[in-house]
């Protein structure tokens, strides 16, 4: 017997290109163009405390998060990255051998963990116009997730559809993955609906609207017992998961709320902006709850845009797949980056 029998074997994820030259327009990761606040950039570290191992339980930033959303401490689970903490919660709840549900067209990191930890899943599609259908999310299952704002479609699912999944869940835990939330209108996220429920985890990122994506900082926010099984599992996995600039980084940017709410509010603007641009050029735009559109020309496909874009420098993310294989998924950079963008469709779809 080979050795090479008894590896996993897993399809992994693929993320989005990270080209090496920095004078391109990189539109294709759903990273934030603005930077991380000043109180971040001029925080004073101690590099000497970098010999030390950091605070396994990362009190200062799980403090820092749960004063600023309103939430015991115990409520609150920190990561390295969202995906960490999604990994972990895959790891912790869907263990029932019954199927879990998510989109068909959603995060593709969902059945790679799936697919690694040996759990069964169903994906119901989403509908013609890209949409979370809750109803099909009622039927009996090992747990459910889904991103809302949904990935790639850019489309959220209303807070009162994602309650109807979570009430009609009780018996499972029901994940909220908010990615992209705080580009969204006010009164959108599930955070409100923890305290009522018991089964609900709600998972939050820096990476997006808080530019910190090089720190890799996560969380999730939940009922105490839900968090306090995530966090025996992961001492269970690696006890020191955060290192010690992130959790000082992180206390930094939640303490410059309004540095956070004008970058995420430029780039709302800058969003509908561009989404109009691309409806007169005859794109069909979906509706966008993110910091990025999720768009399709009407005669030009959209894997012939993707190429040509990359020769002149510009990176958009495509999906080669059923269903959306003729979308774009393009992320708002600043004005100057999406009026070069308008400049440079306008100037090859007149060719076409």
């Amino acid at each position: 017997m080979s050795w090479k029998e008894n590896v996993r074997q897993v399809e992994p994820y693929t993320p989005g290109e990270q080209p090496k030259d920095q004078n391109v327009i990189k539109l294709n990761t759903n990273e934030n163009p603005y930077g991380p606040s000043d109180k971040v950039k001029n925080y004073a570290l101690d590099f000497d405390l970098l010999r030390k191992y950091p605070d396994p339980a990362a009190s200062d930033l799980v403090n820092a998060l749960a004063d600023y959303h309103h939430v015991d401490p115990a409520q609150v689970f920190v990561g390295v990255g969202s995906d960490d903490v999604l990994a972990m919660a895959f790891l912790t709840f869907f263990n029932s051998g019954h199927p879990i549900l998510f989109p068909d067209i959603s995060y593709s990191f969902y059945p790679v963990w799936a697919e690694l930890y040996k759990i069964p899943f169903k994906t119901p599609a989403l509908t013609e116009d890209f949409r979370i259908e809750p109803s099909d999310y009622l039927a009996e299952n090992g747990g459910v997730v889904f991103p809302n704002p949904n990935a790639p479609t850019a489309r959220l699912l209303p807070l009162d559809a994602v309650e109807k999944i979570v009430a009609g869940n009780p018996d499972v835990v029901v994940i909220v993955d908010e990615a992209y939330i705080d580009f969204a209108p006010e009164g959108s996220s599930a955070l409100s609906l923890v305290d009522k429920y018991e089964n609900l985890l709600v998972v939050r990122t820096f990476s997006k609207s808080r530019s910190m994506a090089g720190l890799r900082i996560g969380y999730a926010i939940g009922q105490k017992d839900l968090i306090a099984c995530m966090q025996a599992v992961k001492y269970s996995f690696n006890s020191y998961t955060m290192n010690r600039p992130s959790i000082l980084y992180g206390c930094a940017s939640v303490a410059d709320d309004e540095y956070f709410r004008s970058t995420v509010g430029k780039i709302v603007a800058t969003r509908e902006w561009f989404s109009e641009e691309l409806k007169k050029l005859g794109f069909l735009v979906i509706p966008s709850a993110a910091n990025f559109v999720f768009a399709s020309h009407s005669t030009v496909p959209a894997e012939e845009i993707f190429r040509e874009a990359r020769d002149h420098g510009i990176f958009f993310r495509y999906f080669k797949q059923p269903r959306i294989d003729n979308y774009l998924r393009i992320t708002i950079g600043t004005d100057e980056e999406m009026k070069a963008v308008v400049s440079f469709l306008l100037d090859i779809l007149h060719k076409k």
